[in-house]
């Protein structure tokens, strides 16, 4: 049979691929619809399309956790840190192309990807006049190698569109630019009966806050680079069917309370009921009554509470910010007809979907509230917020110090909870135009009667597009802004990744002595994140930002206390300022239109004189710089052949980390700033480059000699064999001695022997982390053996080639006496039939006086493309090889 059927729209006929084909769709979860269209649409023959849409019917109906099946989304996002390796690796694979007899011309993305540069710009200045150009201008400084390769990979390969620095944040300009909602095949690509093909515009993102797009109803969430890759070069993604929680609003919001209340009363309430790894959707009454970039807020919040989607359906709010943010009326006439036939389109009064579990939320219930001091789920009411931080305060044993600082001049007395940065910054809040709005009139109010921010704070002005801050200009409110010290200072993702710049050199040396806050409006406020200085980040609408920057201090309660004195030395309180909501409503309606975000968006892909300077020519094959140490031309397809050989056996094997339980991405793949005195510090001084310029090691993810070198490097690891020392060390055992983790592995590689990891549970748990499994290939490293494994993560070791094995039931490497001195050898595996046999394998680990542990394993390796890529040698090389031929 056929899936396929024809769509009228006007007067354009289409191909779709009905759901309504399937018996029961009718009442799967509106995120189960769109996973069940892929399946008709992208199966490779009609039996595997009817397998996986049975599979998902199933699961859904019950609402369970169904069977694998493929997902292949409609296009890529990236952010520029995540997005520098996965170009670096295509542009290596054109190189390799060329090489084995191909045509690089054929290393192509296959689906559309959008890359913004948003994840580099540092508030280094803040506070004054000209800071955004002084920041850009160190922006480009820094990253000077990776601009250049990125604007050689935008002249150079098909389906890439890059957005130069300064024009906001991958997350709004993908609702605001690049969502369609229904998307429609290329030109060329058409039905049986010649008419292109729609279907729902759906993607990955290496970015957690990808899911913001499902705020106007497109399914999408976030992977690592290997999944991204995997999709940009027209693989699919393997996933389980996911359990749905359905999450029915009612009600409205009261006066003053905010999406961003919404979106941390969701994080609560989510984050204590349990949907890790779950999809979330919104169904109910309540929904009507949120705007499309209401809805967006919440849906960012998503990794926040650990589900994968928090997925809205489309209804008119949907097709009225498709109108407002430059959608054509064709385009949105089919979203509409295309929604509706899907049973894609939100109907208050429709019978429930089927639901795994139902959580109900009264809109008119939610509180403005704050999160913190670590941690999003942490709500606090705002009436409450300044009981507990001196509850805080003591549940963490801080006696009542004070420390003093000098700021021009004067002397100030400050104690804990003294607020060191404010932020305004572009993620979570930034898309909705009332919160925006709301917070220029804030800060309006407070300039009217004489307030400023406490001389100490930092503060801080990112816009997630050049649409806020033009709505902001043509309301009138960023001279206001300014008066108060909210100059832009950049437009991308800067507090909430930890860019928030220096403190002052007062405020800094008072960091040990008291503990500081930053109040943002952003969504991640894990300690230490925003500011090294820093201790409790709190996260709150960017209109309160505005309150507490003046207040100076959390030790407040904003709806009692006055904030500070008017000119008559009158008292001003936090409900002199607060904006009202009939105002707020009427600038919105006044100053947000089409020709907002047209002139928002003119120019997106031109970038500045500084972008439009870089020399980058197109070419087939990258010219790599043996000088640089932020782009490297990496080794994955040294010594490859056209034919498929088989992964060498694994014989000899020594293990680089003997780990316990519920080892972390975040404690294997580089992270944060490279610390002196270990191998990348050491490979980079031995290039020229001086500590101070060291930057990231997300900036320099393009360079695997920096990265293979922080693997495993992370300070809070616990390596066995490191003799209880932490971080990036083990026992080598050509010496005998603890020494670096790298140099072990390199003394392995020079003696011919492999590489291996044992650990416990749910090794490779938390986010997908790319150099996760990037950089235990490139150590060496051809096996894992664990109890059990975190599914994304034994994804991506398969996707670089490593084997996952997991020990029996009840057995781990404790139980079986090793220790980790042992020499590892697994028996041979056959992959030719696609799966692995035996499934289950005989592993030798030999001990020095010559004695062995024998024991079985399951080959962790569950569909037959999983076969396919590691007998490859990795997706890569698959990919690589199939293109050629």
């Amino acid at each position: 049979m056929s899936f396929a059927s024809s769509l009228r729209v006007g007067d354009v006929a289409y191909t779709y691929y009905p759901v309504s084909a399937i018996e029961g769709a009718d009442r799967l979860p509106f995120s189960l619809t769109v996973l069940l269209e892929n399946a008709l649409r992208c199966g490779r023959t009609e039996e595997e399309s009817a397998a996986m849409a049975a599979r998902i019917t199933e699961a859904g109906l019950a609402g369970e956790v169904g069977d694998e099946v493929e997902f292949s989304p409609a296009r890529v996002l990236f952010q520029d840190f995540t997005g520098v390796p996965v170009f670096v690796d295509f542009a290596v694979m054109r190189e390799a192309c060329a090489e084995l007899g191909g045509d690089p011309k054929k290393i192509n993305p296959q689906v559309p990807c959008d890359l913004v540069i948003d994840h580099s710009v540092i508030a280094d200045e803040a506070g004054c006049d000209g800071c955004m150009d002084e920041n850009m201008k160190l922006e480009f400084a820094r990253n000077a190698e990776r601009y250049d390769f990125l604007k050689w990979a935008q002249e150079s390969f098909e389906n890439v569109r890059i957005v130069p620095p300064g024009q906001g944040i991958c997350h709004q300009l993908n609702i605001e630019k690049f969502a369609s909602v229904v998307m429609e095949s290329p030109s060329g690509l058409t039905g049986a009966d010649g008419t292109p093909v729609v279907y729902f515009d759906t993607l990955v993102g290496t970015d957690s806050h990808t899911p913001t797009a499902n705020g106007i109803g497109v399914l999408g969430w976030g992977v690592g680079g290997i999944e991204a890759e995997a999709a940009a070069l027209g693989q699919p993604i393997t996933t389980l069917v996911p359990r749905v929680i359905g999450v029915k609003l009612t009600g409205e919001l009261a006066a003053g309370v905010s999406a961003m209340d919404v979106s941390l009363s969701f994080a609560s309430m989510l984050r204590e009921r349990g949907v890790v790894g779950c999809f979330v959707e919104c169904f109910g009454s309540g929904v009507s009554g949120l705007s499309a970039t209401q809805r967006a807020c919440i849906s960012n919040m998503t990794p926040e509470y650990g589900s994968t989607c928090t997925l809205f359906p489309v209804d008119e709010k949907t097709l009225d910010y498709l109108r407002l943010t430059g959608r054509s009326e064709d385009q949105v006439a089919l979203v509409e007809a295309y929604a509706k036939a899907q049973g894609y389109w939100n109907d208050p009064n429709a019978e429930p979907r089927v639901y795994s579990d139902v959580i109900e939320l009264d809109l008119g219930s939610v509180q403005s509230s704050i999160a913190g001091p670590s941690r999003p789920h942490d709500r606090i009411a705002l009436a409450q917020a300044g009981e507990r931080f001196r509850a805080i305060c003591a549940e963490r044993g801080l006696d009542n110090v004070t420390a003093h600082v000098e700021i021009d001049g004067a002397d100030y007395e400050l104690t804990h909870g003294a607020i060191a940065i404010a932020a305004v910054t572009s993620c979570t809040t930034a898309t909705d135009q009332a919160m925006m709005i709301a917070t220029g009139l804030m800060a309006r109010n407070a300039a009217e009667r004489g307030l400023a921010p406490a001389p100490w704070v930092k503060t801080i002005l990112a816009p997630g597009s050049r649409a806020t801050e033009l709505l902001l200009e043509r309301a009138g409110l960023t001279e206001s802004l300014r008066q108060l010290g909210f100059y832009t200072c950049g437009f991308g993702c800067m507090s909430c990744i930890g860019n928030s710049g220096p403190l002052s050199e007062a405020m800094h040396a008072i960091a040990d002595d008291i503990e500081l806050a930053s109040v943002l409006s952003g969504n991640r406020n894990f300690e230490g994140r925003i500011s090294p200085d820093v201790s409790q980040n709190y996260l709150m609408q960017p209109a309160n930002v505005i309150a507490y920057a003046i207040a100076g201090t959390m030790d407040i309660n904003l709806t009692s206390d006055a904030l500070g004195t008017d000119a008559e030395g009158n008292p001003v309180y936090f409900a002199d300022i607060v904006p009202d909501e009939a105002e707020v409503a009427a600038l919105v309606n006044r100053y947000v239109t089409a020709d907002l975000y047209e002139q928002g968006a003119a120019g997106m892909f031109e970038g500045d004189a500084a972008w439009q300077a870089l020399g980058a020519e197109p070419s087939d094959t990258f010219a790599w710089d043996e000088t640089s140490t932020y782009v490297r031309r990496p080794p994955y397809f040294d010594g490859m052949g056209r034919a498929v050989e088989g992964q060498a056996p694994i014989e000899g094997a020594r293990v680089l980390g003997n780990f316990g339980d519920f080892i972390t991405t975040d404690h294997i793949s580089p992270a944060g700033a490279i610390a002196p005195d270990m191998p990348a510090a050491e490979y980079l001084e031995a290039h020229g480059v001086a500590p101070a310029d060291f930057n990231t090691y997300g900036s320099r993810r393009g360079n695997h000699e920096v990265m293979m070198r922080g693997t495993f490097a992370n300070v809070k690891l616990a390596n066995k064999l490191a003799d209880g020392r932490k971080g990036g060390w083990t026992c080598d055992f050509t010496t005998g001695e603890i020494a670096p983790l790298y140099y072990a592995a390199e003394h392995y590689r020079a003696a011919g022997a492999p590489a291996a990891v044992l650990a416990g549970k749910m090794y490779g748990s938390g986010s997908s982390r790319d150099w996760a499994a990037k950089g235990p290939m490139l150590l060496g490293v051809r096996v894992a053996i664990a109890e059990s494994f975190e599914r994304i993560h034994r994804s991506n070791l398969i996707g670089m080639g490593i084997l996952p094995l997991q020990f029996a039931e009840g057995q781990n490497a404790d139980e079986l006496g090793l220790d980790g001195s042992e020499v590892i050898t697994v028996a041979p595996i056959d992959f030719s039939a696609g799966l692995p046999n035996p499934a289950v394998v005989q592993v030798t680990a030999e001990r020095a006086d010559g004695s062995a542990v024998t024991f079985d394993a399951t080959v962790r390796i569950d569909t037959p493309t999983e076969g396919r890529y590691y007998e490859n040698g990795g997706i890569l090389q698959y990919v690589l090889r199939d293109l050629i031929e």
